[in-house]
C-alpha cells in the first residue's frame, strides 16, 4: 500500500509504499503430472495466467492444489498483485528459478497488464516483491530503496467493502489523459513524486508530522486531477477529523492513516469503525 506519491508510479514519479504484514496471499504449487500447467479451468485467472507465462518464458510447469488470501479484494490493497507474486514465489521455490525482486515485480506487472489487460502500475508489485517498506523512484532506470519499517509511526488501514472500486477504471482514464498531454495530470504527477521524496526524508528523520502531511497532500493532489468517490472521501474526512494524516493506499478506496502514537491510533481506529469501516492496525 502507498503512503505517499501514488499513483505516480506509472508516470515516471516516485512512491513510498509498504507491504502490509497483517495480510497475505498463499499459493501452493507442486510438480505437474501432465504436459500442461494443470487445473487452469478451475483456477483464478491471475494464477492461470502466471502459470502459463512461466511455462512460456522459463519452461516450467506446475499444478496448484490450494490457494487462499486474506487481503480484502478490490479496495486498493494489492490483492490481485499479491496472488501473482505468491504464485511466482512458489514456482521459484519449486523449480529453483532465480528472479531478483525488481525482475519479479516487472514480470508480475506484465502478466496482469499484457496477459490479462489489467491497467496497473509497479507500486504494489515492487512493495510485495521487496517486502517491508520501499521507496521507489520510477526514473529510467528505476531505483528501489529498502527502508526500515520500524521507523514508521503507528498506522491504521481502513476500507468499506460496499464501496470497493475497480482500480483499472482510474488508471485507464489517467493514462489516456497523461498521454494526451493533460497539463493538470502531468503537473500532479510531478507534485506527487515530490511528496514521496519528502515522505522518505520524513521517515528517515522520524518526523511523523511531516509524513502525515505528505500523505494528506497526496490525497489533495489526487482530488485535483480526478473525481473521487464520495464514500471514499468520507473515510478521508473521518480520519482527518480524528487528527490523522491520510492517503489512499491504491485506487480502490482503502485509506491509510498516519497516527501520532499508539493512543492516537486507537482513537483513529475507533472513529473509523464507528463510521462503518473495517480496519486493521499496522506496525
Amino acid at each position: 500500500m502507498a503512503l505517499a506519491g501514488n499513483p505516480s508510479d506509472g508516470y515516471g514519479g516516485a512512491v513510498l509504499a509498504l507491504a502490509i504484514p497483517e495480510f497475505s496471499a498463499r499459493v501452493t504449487v507442486v510438480a505437474a503430472t501432465g504436459a500442461g500447467v494443470g487445473q487452469t479451468s478451475e483456477l483464478p485467472a491471475l494464477i492461470d495466467a502466471t502459470l502459463s507465462r512461466c511455462q512460456r518464458e522459463f519452461g516450467v510447469t506446475g499444478q496448484v492444489p490450494e490457494w487462499d488470501t486474506t487481503i480484502p479484494r478490490s479496495v486498493g490493497l494489492g490483492g490481485s498483485s499479491a496472488i501473482v507474486i505468491a504464485t511466482l514465489r512458489a514456482l521459484q521455490e519449486l523449480h529453483g528459478l532465480e528472479l531478483a525482486s525488481a525482475a519479479m515485480a516487472e514480470l508480475a506487472l506484465s502478466i496482469e497488464r499484457d496477459d490479462l489487460g489489467i491497467a496497473a502500475g509497479l507500486q504494489d508489485r515492487v512493495a510485495q516483491s521487496y517486502g517491508g517498506l520501499t521507496f521507489m523512484e520510477f526514473s529510467d532506470p528505476p531505483g528501489y530503496e529498502r527502508l526500515d519499517p520500524d521507523l514508521l509511526p503507528p498506522l491504521v488501514v481502513a476500507w468499506r467493502m460496499h464501496a470497493a472500486g475497480h482500480s483499472g477504471v482510474v488508471h485507464n482514464d489517467l493514462r489516456a489523459r497523461f498521454d494526451s498531454g493533460d497539463a493538470v495530470v502531468r503537473e500532479a504527477m510531478l507534485e506527487l513524486a515530490g511528496l514521496a521524496r519528502a515522505a522518505r526524508l520524513a521517515v528517515l528523520s522520524g518526523d511523523r508530522t511531516q509524513l502525515a502531511t505528505c500523505a494528506d497532500r497526496s490525497v489533495d493532489v489526487r482530488a485535483r486531477m480526478m473525481t473521487l468517490d464520495p464514500l471514499h472521501v468520507e473515510m478521508v474526512e473521518m480520519a482527518r477529523a480524528a487528527g490523522a494524516g491520510v492517503n489512499y493506499t491504491g485506487s480502490g478506496g482503502a485509506v491509510v492513516c498516519v497516527c501520532a502514537d499508539s493512543a492516537h491510533r486507537r482513537s483513529v481506529d475507533a472513529a473509523l469503525r464507528q463510521g462503518g469501516c473495517e480496519t486493521v492496525s499496522v506496525g
